[in-house]
């Protein structure tokens, strides 16, 4: 049976369960039980972290949103709204083993290009890494930290 990983980020009182055989962690956006993967052990973290330490309204958070890029189906891990519905914030998460590579930045930019946000997130638990993209200038620039969601709303 997997056990949680320890991660660079505060503990949060997540809700795991089990079965005879699987662990399952609660997803309180999505309200079920998920089966508990290295990926979703960071994923409740992150969602976690933006509602109680960055302030972000749990209402204003969606998990495992689609779009559609280049005719394809794809999942982005985290957006985040304002209270317009207009997206702000978009995280791509990995498992802890999962370096953050090249291709990991290329994977959110693409998806980036349909979702047109201005803060960027990748993490894989252990590394974190917080862009802000200027899209009338096409431009970015890497932040220390992401912004409380009161600052960039």
């Amino acid at each position: 049976m997997l056990s949680p990983i320890p991660l660079n980020l505060p503990s949060y009182p997540l809700k795991l369960s089990k079965d005879e055989h699987r662990l399952f962690i609660y997803d309180e956006l999505r309200k079920k039980h998920l089966l508990l993967t290295p990926e979703e052990w960071v994923r409740q973290h992150w969602i976690q972290h933006l509602i109680q330490a960055k302030g972000f309204p749990k209402a204003l958070i969606q998990s495992e949103g689609g779009l559609k890029l280049n005719s394809l189906q794809k999942r982005t891990d985290i957006v985040v709204f304002n209270p317009s519905g207009k997206r702000l914030l978009i995280a791509e998460l990995k498992a802890p083993s999962i370096k953050i590579t090249q291709a990991v930045f290329e994977q959110i930019a693409r998806y980036n290009m349909v979702h047109k946000v201005p803060y960027l997130v990748v993490s894989n638990g252990l590394e974190h890494y917080y862009c802000l993209i200027d899209h009338e200038n096409e431009s970015y620039r890497f932040l220390e930290d992401i912004p409380f969601y009161h600052e960039i709303k």
